[in-house]
């Protein structure tokens, strides 16, 4: 295969609103405002013995369900979800096409994040097979192509597990309409900074605990306090106001 500062013009395909195909459109050109709109590409299969876990999760950040085609997948797009910088998520987002030694090779991306920083192309695969050659090859020529354009490209493995399960556990509480909105307020006007999370449990003494505790478990998963999430949650983990 020729270097890959040498790949040729990369072509992207996309589904749009109206579930209208766009084929070939110059991947340079097609606007990060244009793909905000689009549908995904292609969407998953069930079927009687397959390997993948796929389904369907409600996003609080989009507000809408996006989906995902294995746990590992679940796994980057709850992080994206729980992550405050992440302002809209598309799984399988285009298809990108670009010759190569005059073979023609397509990727279709995991997950298109629109963030803070800038659009950023994800994609998803277990630690195990980022060295099979046709996954690196697939990879590399798809990070060019993303870069050349100043985007951002991540390739998403295996994460820490404890991170993984507390934002897991946080996700329980992300739909904000949920919650009591006069126990929001109150819990946001206390000096919350410093305090234990046990503390924080029992900090509005004349709340119904149950309401009280998944409120103050929204606020970690809104960050609009943070703590160490290397670790599982425990009541003894400090809590930070968010900078």
């Amino acid at each position: 295969m020729r270097s890959l500062s040498d790949i040729g013009s990369v072509l992207a395909s996309v589904k749009r609103a109206d579930e209208k195909t766009v084929e070939d459109l110059d991947w340079h050109s097609v606007s990060a405002d244009f793909l905000r709109t689009v549908l995904p590409w292609r969407t998953f299969r069930w079927y009687q013995g397959q390997k993948h876990y796929s389904g369907i999760y409600w996003s609080a950040t989009t507000r809408d369900h996006v989906i995902y085609e294995s746990r590992l997948e679940l796994g980057r797009l709850l992080f994206a979800d729980f992550d405050p910088v992440v302002r809209h998520i598309i799984a399988q987002p285009f298809l990108l096409k670009a010759e190569i030694d005059g073979a023609l090779r397509r990727h279709i991306p995991d997950y298109l994040l629109f963030t803070d920083n800038g659009p950023v192309v994800v994609d998803v695969k277990p630690q195990h097979r980022l060295e099979h050659p046709k996954v690196a090859s697939s990879f590399a020529w798809t990070r060019k192509a993303v870069e050349r354009r100043g985007w951002s490209y991540e390739i998403y493995s295996e994460p820490q597990s404890a991170e993984l399960e507390n934002v897991r556990f946080l996700a329980g509480f992300r739909r904000d309409w949920l919650f009591d909105v006069g126990i929001l307020d109150a819990l946001r006007a206390l000096p919350l900074d410093g305090m234990t999370l046990g503390a924080a449990f029992k900090s509005l003494p004349d709340q119904p605990r149950p309401l009280l505790k998944a409120a103050v478990l929204h606020l970690l998963w809104s960050q609009h306090v943070i703590t160490d999430q290397s670790r599982p949650l425990s009541a003894a983990h400090v809590l930070r106001k968010a900078a």
